[in-house]
């Protein structure tokens, strides 16, 4: 983000934005490199490639705030890799990490990995540090650590089922493991924030939340998110685009003051089951209307979902998650002129 963008996303969470709504996507590899014409494969293992797609989408929309920016990832397979996880790599889909453990006994050897060797990680970074005066020269600066959420990392680690069933089964073990996950995390972040001192924001994404009950999420997630989001960052950005409705009352507890929804809560059962403590990144449908629509049915569909909105002060317009793939130009070009013109 540009420096006079980082503040107006500020004074947004502030509540202090002008009249105009500000329009907003996160975007990682499901789309941005198909968008920019090169395979994934490309996307993760060319730097020069990685930074001529992020420059490009930002030169192609510059009154949009693309979040995190310039997200240094290898897909789900990131934050996984450093507990050793095989990671698989296609062309042109998205990578997955195979699990590491295989049975709840699995957890006691489980080690706290040091995201400055293990995995991906340091691939992450350098890729950063070695691109930030190409960055900054170009007026953008780095504003985000991002990583996966625990519960998140914990369903690749052991699987999502074999999460769920061991929650129920062994609740200690779950404990145990999510000790470990929450360490890294907490290391990993703030190795990214001492790398690169224009990071002031934190993003995590845990669409694993969305499948607890409330009941579950208390114990196995506003603890330890709770302990994750306890940094001084002025933004502390979250995506959860599962189902939100059990725990999404605790989030500004957690500290959260930014949210990226899918669709099971309306933005506004959000602002009131929060008590307009947070922004709202969201939230029209991201695959049936973002990217199957027209233009024409883009601009409608976004002119609607805004009327419904009551208190304006509390959304940076966008989808519902994640920019899918297949999201093509004119349709997001299609967005930003609807919500302008809404907002005239």
């Amino acid at each position: 983000m540009t420096d006079k963008q980082w503040n107006e996303l500020l004074k947004t969470i502030e509540g202090k934005h002008t009249r105009t709504i500000p329009t907003g996507f996160i975007i990682d590899s499901p789309w941005l490199p198909n968008w920019y014409g090169i395979t994934i494969l490309d996307y993760f293992s060319n730097d020069e490639r990685w930074l001529k797609s992020n420059l490009k989408v930002l030169e192609t929309f510059p009154d949009t705030w693309f979040l995190p920016g310039f997200w240094s990832e290898f897909g789900m397979c990131t934050e996984p890799s450093a507990f050793g996880a095989k990671s698989v790599f296609w062309k042109d889909e998205f990578p997955f990490a195979e699990k590491v453990i295989n049975s709840p006994e699995d957890i006691d050897n489980l080690e706290v990995p040091k995201p400055e060797t293990d995995g991906l990680l340091p691939f992450m970074l350098n890729r950063l540090k070695l691109t930030q005066p190409v960055i900054e020269s170009a007026g953008y600066k780095i504003r985000f650590s991002v990583s996966r959420g625990p519960l998140n990392v914990a369903s690749f680690l052991m699987g999502t089922t074999e999460l769920m069933t061991t929650m129920m089964m062994e609740p200690d073990k779950i404990h145990k493991l999510l000790r470990v996950i929450t360490d890294f995390l907490k290391e990993w972040h703030k190795m990214q924030r001492e790398a690169i001192p224009t990071i002031d924001g934190m993003l995590m994404l845990d669409d694993i939340v969305g499948f607890v009950g409330e009941d579950e999420f208390k114990e196995f997630g506003l603890p330890y998110f709770k302990e994750l989001y306890d940094t001084d960052v002025k933004v502390k950005f979250f995506h959860n685009d599962a189902d939100c409705s059990m725990s999404v009352k605790y989030y500004p507890e957690i500290g959260i003051n930014l949210y990226n929804p899918g669709l099971d809560l309306s933005i506004n059962d959000i602002i009131e089951q929060t008590n307009g403590k947070l922004v709202v990144l969201g939230s029209l449908p991201p695959r049936d209307v973002l990217a199957a629509c027209t233009p024409d049915e883009v601009y409608a569909k976004t002119k609607e979902m805004l009327a419904e909105v009551k208190d304006k002060t509390k959304i940076i317009a966008s989808c519902g998650g994640g920019m899918p793939p297949g999201v093509s130009t004119e349709n997001i070009n299609a967005f930003i002129k609807a919500v302008k013109e809404f907002s005239v």
